[in-house]
């Protein structure tokens, strides 16, 4: 072959049609803006991540080095060792009175990967989930992902954020497959009390053909006496069609870990355990021995850190109901807060922008006062902004003294 010969450029990467419309998160989108910022100088806060600030459990942390110095360091079963297994379905039956065997569950690299594998191994084109607005902005994307459309139902803020049962009986149709449902929420903070738990049952009740998942991640950042109920505790009619997600990720402030599990059907764990098999296999064993400790160990860690989160929360929203043109709920759990930013839409800052969106107001919070939040429109409901307080008391105190100003320099 001659040196001299020419070849032609390389054709342009194609992406799949299946991903043309989805980009990087916003909010990684955002945090990104925010360290750009930092780098340059500027002390900005950062607000948007979900993500504890506290550390993992020293007792956790120690289970893990212990398995590091046991050799436990091979693959694992497919889908969570047996240990494991045992002690999430203790969990389930200690915490929600639900009882499994351990071939219902499953154990993936954080519950985002068993949300994804659930509905990868369920969902054919054209098959509709149903989300409630706001939501968690990866659901559309995992749902997209797997061939399906969204279908978006709203959570209106004077009906605390939550499904209205005559909304999800319209939006069903014969190619709805899925209901997902997050209590308590992310963005929202909303959490479903029983009550209105059972009013949704009746309407699956009525349309044997959709599935419900329920994903309960925040489970234990629950505040003013709420209690938390899952969806086939109470109505174990449905609890043949209930994949009930959960993982160690925010109550153990173990994010890092990647370690999630659910419980349910046993025909649809083995069709998930097929979509695993050929994609990660097993979750990290090193992260698993870590969980079995969290799930069996003392519990003491969870009630002192929902105290503090309960303290950050009514700092924020104290603070935003404050603000002239802020409306802020109270929510019943997680550790976000789903603000209204209507009030200030329409006005200029200083520097001659006129807010129109509550993304604008976002983008001014940041670039001119330092506050990264998230936009409400990326979770399906405007104009609101999206605040998450899983940081220190002192930087939430500075943050809401900037969102003021910023809102007092409006005109």
């Amino acid at each position: 072959m001659s040196t001299s010969e020419v070849f032609a450029p390389a054709t342009p990467l194609r992406r799949a049609q299946r991903i043309a419309n989805i980009e990087v998160s916003e909010i990684l989108r955002i945090g990104a803006r925010a360290a750009q910022l930092k780098r340059e100088g500027r002390d900005v806060i950062v607000l948007g991540a979900g993500e504890p600030d506290f550390d993992t459990p020293d007792n956790v942390k120690a289970a893990a080095v212990r398995a590091i110095e046991a050799g436990d360091t091979k693959y694992t079963l497919l889908d969570g060792t047996l240990a494991l297994k045992q002690a999430i379905v203790g969990k389930f039956k200690r915490e929600n009175g639900l009882t499994f065997g351990v071939d219902q569950i499953t154990v993936g690299a954080g519950a985002k990967q068993v949300l994804h594998n659930a509905l990868m191994a369920t969902l054919d084109d054209g098959d509709e989930v149903i989300v409630v607005t706001p939501y968690w902005t990866s659901y559309a994307d995992m749902i997209t992902l797997a061939g399906g459309v969204t279908v978006q139902v709203a959570g209106r803020e004077e009906n605390g954020f939550l499904l209205d049962p005559a909304d999800l009986e319209a939006a069903i149709t014969p190619r709805t497959r899925w209901l997902m449902l997050n209590s308590p929420s992310n963005p929202s903070g909303a959490a479903y009390d029983e009550a209105r738990l059972r009013a949704i049952a009746q309407v699956l009740l009525r349309h044997p053909h959709v599935w419900l998942l329920s994903d309960d991640i925040y489970e234990h950042l629950i505040y003013d006496g709420f209690e938390f109920k899952t969806m086939a505790q109470i109505e174990p009619r449905l609890a043949d069609r209930t994949l009930t997600v959960n993982g160690l990720s925010k109550a153990y402030a173990m994010t890092g870990w990647r370690l999630g599990y659910a419980g349910g059907p046993r025909e649809l764990i083995a069709a998930m355990a097929v979509v695993q098999s050929q994609s990660t296999s097993n979750p990290c064993s090193i992260s698993q021995a870590a969980a079995i400790e969290a799930l069996n160990g003392p519990q003491d860690v969870l009630e002192e850190r929902r105290a503090s989160f309960l303290r950050r929360r009514d700092l924020v929203v104290d603070a935003l109901n404050a603000t002239d043109g802020i409306r802020c709920r109270r929510p019943e759990g997680a550790f976000y807060t789903f603000a209204s930013c209507a009030g200030v839409l329409g006005k200029t800052t200083p520097d001659g922008k006129v807010l129109e969106t509550d993304a604008d107001f976002c983008a001014y919070l940041l670039n001119s006062h330092d506050v990264a939040v998230v936009p409400g429109g990326i979770f399906g409901l405007a104009p609101y902004f999206r605040i998450s307080y899983a940081t220190s008391e002192a930087q939430l105190k500075t943050a809401m003294t900037r969102i003021a100003a910023a809102v007092q320099a409006l005109r």
